[in-house]
């Protein structure tokens, strides 16, 4: 059972601000992405939707003389760092599990390494399936942090996404 959905997330004033800034509909299309590979991980779809909705929550805008910089950004970004921060404070008091929070705060922390020292981490599958659903609708030079969507199409598409993932969760407990 499901103590908040992906639309009283997607409603609240923090991700509208933030999430809106960095990117509605690429988060969307995240979260999407995320459903899809949370079925081949065998993941928690709601976790995962949620986190990839999420994971561009901490962005900063870069830009240098009133332009976007993308190389400044790549240089310098820790979105992740503080998204996982604030999405942690926003799912918690929205009445989120704790323990799902802190899930879906760490997968939000490590679904890039952008911000990391060379080397690797070890994923576990949750992590892997945000990584890799941010990067399945990636574009070159951050351009998908502009593709645009009404607010009527975003809300649209999550309300879909919560009605796959309480369908999904039905069906498993039966």
């Amino acid at each position: 059972m499901r103590k908040v959905t992906l639309e009283e997330v997607f409603n609240h004033p923090v991700t509208q601000k933030y999430v809106g800034r960095s990117g509605m509909a690429h988060a969307i299309s995240v979260a999407e992405y995320a459903y899809i590979f949370a079925g081949q991980y065998g993941v928690d779809p709601d976790r995962a939707t949620k986190a990839a909705l999420l994971h561009d929550v901490g962005h900063y805008t870069w830009y240098r003389e009133g332009e976007w910089d993308y190389e400044l950004y790549k240089e310098n970004d820790i979105h992740a760092i503080k998204g996982a921060n604030r999405a942690h404070k926003l799912l918690v008091r929205i009445g989120e599990y704790p323990q799902a929070a802190k899930d879906i705060a760490i997968a939000i922390l490590l679904h890039t390494d952008s911000y990391l020292p060379k080397g690797s981490l070890e994923l576990n599958a949750l992590q892997q399936v945000v990584a890799l659903a941010d990067e399945a609708d990636e574009q070159k030079g951050g351009k998908h942090h502009y593709k645009t969507i009404s607010h009527e199409a975003a809300l649209e598409r999550i309300r879909a996404l919560d009605a796959a993932i309480d369908q999904k969760m039905a069906q498993e407990n039966v």
